[in-house]
């Protein structure tokens, strides 16, 4: 590799390094180099949901950590990343799923075209992680707060869960006559079987994270405050054993592979049953969203 190529190389391992970066306004990245573990925080600006702008910015990051072929740049060193951890820094509140003002707004537009491009990245992010990025790297959520909707899903698209015990987690779609489009079906069924998935999809219930814990849809239950350090420590209690699991939890896409035209015709379906929704169902929509910045209006930590 000559100088020129090998300087461009590293320098594209900045998308992962030890200091957020300038094109990132919507999440911040870290990496530990202890553990070799690339964290992403949530930090939306705004409501705690999937706004477009969040979006633009996993999506971007994602792109950068293929690149890389699943490396961190960090203090002037290469490393393979073995962890890629999802967090959030809005206190409460892991993510409360997709952006129901701009349902909303699109539904009443009848505008199909955006609300498909919409959840066109959703399941390009969604993918590209069950996929592990095409690298060795186990991905992990640490949900601290609520997770709804497609904050729920969000989690679930790691290898693992880890939850404080005071989250709570749903899908509360079914409260204005809507399902979670954006993969809940896939993953569900896959872990819990279709009989339960529909039960959890239907109920609109949030669940406690031990409830969750007892299905196994949560891995590792902490407690409250003590997320981070607990992935750092499930982290250090699995350094020797990181290929064999990563090699483990990569034979899931072979046995129960989900590809990327089932995430996209499930979303298809969500997107023909959104514009089916009537004035009354929208304006619930519409309740929910204000509940929740009511619930979370204390500034944002971090």
């Amino acid at each position: 590799m000559n100088a020129v190529t090998e300087a461009k190389y590293l320098q594209s391992y900045a998308a992962i390094a030890d200091v957020s970066l300038p094109e990132f306004s919507q999440i911040q990245l870290a990496f530990d180099r202890e553990t070799r573990s690339a964290w992403t925080w949530l930090k939306p600006t705004g409501r705690a949901c999937f706004s477009s702008e969040l979006l633009d910015d996993l999506r971007l990051r994602d792109k950068h950590f293929e690149a890389n072929r699943g490396h961190a740049f960090s203090g002037g060193e290469v490393f393979p990343v073995e962890f890629a951890i999802n967090a959030s820094r809005t206190p409460g509140a892991f993510s409360f799923g997709g952006d129901l003002a701009l349902f909303s707004e699109l539904i009443r537009a009848q505008n199909r075209h955006a609300l498909i491009n919409y959840a066109r990245v959703c399941i390009e992010c969604m993918h590209k992680r069950l996929n592990h990025y095409g690298c060795a790297t186990t991905t992990i959520s640490l949900v601290q707060g609520d997770a709804l909707g497609g904050g729920l899903e969000c989690a679930l698209n790691s290898d693992i869960v880890i939850a404080e015990e005071s989250a709570r987690m749903g899908f509360p779609e079914i409260l204005f006559n809507l399902f979670p489009g954006m993969g809940a079906y896939s993953m569900l069924s896959r872990k819990v079987g279709a009989a339960k998935a529909e039960e959890i999809m239907l109920s609109g219930e949030l669940y406690s994270a031990r409830a969750l814990h007892e299905l196994g849809l949560v891995d590792v239950l902490v407690a409250d405050g003590c997320g981070e350090q607990a992935t750092h420590d499930w982290m250090r209690s699995k350094r020797r054993q990181t290929n064999g699991m990563n090699a483990i939890f990569r034979c899931r896409e072979v046995v129960n592979p989900i590809s990327y035209d089932e995430l996209m015709r499930t979303c298809e379906i969500w997107v023909d049953a959104a514009l089916r929704l009537g004035e009354r169902d929208l304006k619930m929509m519409q309740r929910l969203v204000r509940a929740q910045e009511r619930q979370h209006a204390p500034q944002r930590a971090g």
